[in-house]
Protein backbone atom coordinates (compact mmCIF):
# COMPACT_ATOMS: atom_id res chain seq x y z
CA UNK A 1 0.00 0.00 0.00
CA UNK A 2 1.29 3.46 -0.93
CA UNK A 3 1.77 5.96 1.87
CA UNK A 4 0.24 9.43 1.77
CA UNK A 5 3.54 11.01 2.72
CA UNK A 6 6.41 10.97 0.24
CA UNK A 7 8.96 13.19 2.00
CA UNK A 8 9.67 14.85 -1.35
CA UNK A 9 8.28 18.16 -0.07
CA UNK A 10 10.29 18.25 3.14
CA UNK A 11 12.68 20.85 1.72
CA UNK A 12 9.95 23.32 0.73
CA UNK A 13 9.45 22.18 -2.84
CA UNK A 14 6.60 20.41 -4.55
CA UNK A 15 5.99 18.88 -7.96
CA UNK A 16 3.86 20.30 -10.73
CA UNK A 17 1.93 18.00 -13.05
CA UNK A 18 4.57 16.80 -15.45
CA UNK A 19 7.21 16.49 -12.72
CA UNK A 20 8.91 19.90 -12.59
CA UNK A 21 9.80 20.91 -9.00
CA UNK A 22 9.02 24.41 -7.69
CA UNK A 23 9.00 26.18 -4.33
CA UNK A 24 5.83 25.75 -2.30
CA UNK A 25 5.39 29.52 -2.34
CA UNK A 26 5.59 29.73 -6.15
CA UNK A 27 2.71 31.74 -7.66
CA UNK A 28 1.47 28.65 -9.48
CA UNK A 29 1.28 26.71 -6.20
CA UNK A 30 -0.40 29.68 -4.48
CA UNK A 31 -3.04 29.72 -7.23
CA UNK A 32 -3.56 25.95 -7.06
CA UNK A 33 -3.80 26.02 -3.27
CA UNK A 34 -6.34 28.83 -3.32
CA UNK A 35 -8.51 26.95 -5.82
CA UNK A 36 -8.23 23.87 -3.59
CA UNK A 37 -9.30 25.94 -0.54
CA UNK A 38 -12.26 27.22 -2.54
CA UNK A 39 -13.26 23.68 -3.48
CA UNK A 40 -13.05 22.65 0.19
CA UNK A 41 -15.18 25.68 1.17
CA UNK A 42 -17.83 24.58 -1.33
CA UNK A 43 -17.64 21.07 0.13
CA UNK A 44 -18.35 22.60 3.53
CA UNK A 45 -21.38 24.40 2.09
CA UNK A 46 -22.64 21.13 0.66
CA UNK A 47 -22.36 19.49 4.09
CA UNK A 48 -24.94 22.01 5.38
CA UNK A 49 -28.61 21.73 4.62
CA UNK A 50 -28.79 23.25 1.15
CA UNK A 51 -31.64 22.65 -1.28
CA UNK A 52 -31.26 20.15 -4.09
CA UNK A 53 -31.06 22.71 -6.91
CA UNK A 54 -28.23 24.68 -5.30
CA UNK A 55 -26.45 21.47 -4.31
CA UNK A 56 -26.61 20.21 -7.91
CA UNK A 57 -24.90 23.38 -9.11
CA UNK A 58 -22.29 23.20 -6.35
CA UNK A 59 -21.51 19.55 -7.17
CA UNK A 60 -20.84 20.56 -10.78
CA UNK A 61 -18.71 23.51 -9.65
CA UNK A 62 -16.56 21.21 -7.51
CA UNK A 63 -15.86 19.03 -10.55
CA UNK A 64 -15.05 22.11 -12.63
CA UNK A 65 -12.71 23.46 -9.95
CA UNK A 66 -10.70 20.24 -10.13
CA UNK A 67 -10.15 20.96 -13.81
CA UNK A 68 -9.19 24.57 -13.02
CA UNK A 69 -6.70 23.45 -10.38
CA UNK A 70 -5.26 20.78 -12.66
CA UNK A 71 -4.79 23.29 -15.48
CA UNK A 72 -3.00 25.62 -13.10
CA UNK A 73 -0.78 22.77 -11.85
CA UNK A 74 0.31 21.89 -15.37
CA UNK A 75 2.61 24.48 -16.92
CA UNK A 76 1.56 25.72 -20.38
CA UNK A 77 2.76 23.62 -23.30
CA UNK A 78 3.58 20.72 -20.96
CA UNK A 79 2.66 17.20 -21.95
CA UNK A 80 0.62 16.91 -18.75
CA UNK A 81 -1.58 19.85 -19.82
CA UNK A 82 -2.86 17.96 -22.87
CA UNK A 83 -4.35 15.23 -20.64
CA UNK A 84 -6.44 17.68 -18.59
CA UNK A 85 -9.95 18.74 -19.64
CA UNK A 86 -9.98 22.38 -20.73
CA UNK A 87 -11.92 24.99 -18.78
CA UNK A 88 -14.86 25.76 -21.04
CA UNK A 89 -16.64 29.06 -21.62
CA UNK A 90 -19.90 27.11 -21.29
CA UNK A 91 -19.19 26.68 -17.56
CA UNK A 92 -19.33 30.44 -17.02
CA UNK A 93 -22.46 30.63 -19.16
CA UNK A 94 -24.12 28.00 -16.94
CA UNK A 95 -23.24 30.06 -13.86
CA UNK A 96 -24.77 33.13 -15.54
CA UNK A 97 -28.01 31.23 -16.26
CA UNK A 98 -28.28 30.22 -12.60
CA UNK A 99 -27.54 33.79 -11.46
CA UNK A 100 -30.15 35.24 -13.84
CA UNK A 101 -32.81 32.82 -12.61
CA UNK A 102 -32.05 33.33 -8.94
CA UNK A 103 -31.93 37.12 -9.19
CA UNK A 104 -35.60 37.04 -10.24
CA UNK A 105 -36.37 35.19 -6.99
CA UNK A 106 -34.66 37.49 -4.46
CA UNK A 107 -35.40 41.14 -3.67
CA UNK A 108 -33.35 43.66 -5.61
CA UNK A 109 -30.42 45.03 -3.65
CA UNK A 110 -30.27 48.72 -2.94
CA UNK A 111 -27.58 48.60 -0.23
CA UNK A 112 -24.63 46.45 0.80
CA UNK A 113 -25.29 43.18 2.62
CA UNK A 114 -23.49 41.89 5.66
CA UNK A 115 -22.41 38.29 4.98
CA UNK A 116 -24.41 35.81 7.01
CA UNK A 117 -27.94 34.51 7.30
CA UNK A 118 -28.58 30.79 7.51
CA UNK A 119 -25.70 28.36 8.09
CA UNK A 120 -25.52 27.47 4.41
CA UNK A 121 -25.95 31.12 3.39
CA UNK A 122 -23.08 32.19 5.64
CA UNK A 123 -20.95 29.30 4.34
CA UNK A 124 -21.67 30.42 0.77
CA UNK A 125 -20.52 33.94 1.64
CA UNK A 126 -17.29 32.45 3.07
CA UNK A 127 -16.86 30.42 -0.14
CA UNK A 128 -17.35 33.63 -2.15
CA UNK A 129 -14.49 35.23 -0.21
CA UNK A 130 -12.31 32.16 -0.87
CA UNK A 131 -13.22 32.48 -4.55
CA UNK A 132 -12.12 36.11 -4.64
CA UNK A 133 -8.80 35.15 -3.03
CA UNK A 134 -8.31 32.37 -5.59
CA UNK A 135 -9.09 34.84 -8.34
CA UNK A 136 -6.45 37.27 -7.01
CA UNK A 137 -3.85 34.49 -6.89
CA UNK A 138 -4.68 33.38 -10.43
CA UNK A 139 -4.46 36.98 -11.69
CA UNK A 140 -1.01 37.28 -10.08
CA UNK A 141 0.03 34.06 -11.82
CA UNK A 142 -1.47 35.33 -15.08
CA UNK A 143 0.87 38.35 -14.99
CA UNK A 144 3.86 36.00 -14.76
CA UNK A 145 2.75 33.08 -16.94
CA UNK A 146 -0.38 33.59 -19.00
CA UNK A 147 -3.40 31.69 -17.71
CA UNK A 148 -6.24 30.95 -20.09
CA UNK A 149 -8.90 33.66 -20.23
CA UNK A 150 -11.63 31.08 -19.62
CA UNK A 151 -10.11 30.42 -16.16
CA UNK A 152 -10.10 34.13 -15.28
CA UNK A 153 -13.70 34.60 -16.46
CA UNK A 154 -14.85 31.44 -14.69
CA UNK A 155 -13.48 32.46 -11.28
CA UNK A 156 -14.90 35.97 -11.63
CA UNK A 157 -18.34 34.63 -12.54
CA UNK A 158 -18.15 31.99 -9.81
CA UNK A 159 -17.80 34.62 -7.07
CA UNK A 160 -20.94 36.34 -8.40
CA UNK A 161 -22.70 32.96 -8.49
CA UNK A 162 -21.73 32.23 -4.86
CA UNK A 163 -23.01 35.65 -3.75
CA UNK A 164 -26.38 35.13 -5.41
CA UNK A 165 -26.52 31.52 -4.20
CA UNK A 166 -26.10 32.78 -0.62
CA UNK A 167 -28.94 35.21 -1.17
CA UNK A 168 -31.27 32.60 -2.67
CA UNK A 169 -30.48 30.05 0.05
CA UNK A 170 -31.27 32.63 2.74
CA UNK A 171 -34.42 33.72 0.90
CA UNK A 172 -35.68 30.13 0.54
CA UNK A 173 -34.95 29.50 4.24
CA UNK A 174 -36.88 32.70 5.07
CA UNK A 175 -33.82 34.09 6.87
CA UNK A 176 -33.64 37.87 6.45
CA UNK A 177 -30.50 39.42 5.02
CA UNK A 178 -28.73 41.96 7.20
CA UNK A 179 -28.22 45.23 5.36
CA UNK A 180 -25.23 47.37 6.18
CA UNK A 181 -26.31 50.47 8.04
CA UNK A 182 -23.35 52.86 8.16
CA UNK A 183 -23.11 54.70 11.44
CA UNK A 184 -23.36 58.44 10.93
CA UNK A 185 -21.54 60.80 13.30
Amino acid sequence: MARIYTRTGDTGETGLLGGRRVSKDDLRIEACGSVDELNAAIGLVRSQEVDAEVDRHLARVQEELFCVGSQLAAPPRSEARSAIPAVEAAWSEELERAIDGWEKEVPQLTRFLLPGGSRSGAALHAARCACRRAERRVVALHRQAKVGETVLVYLNRLSDFLFVAARVVNHRAKVPEALWEPKRP
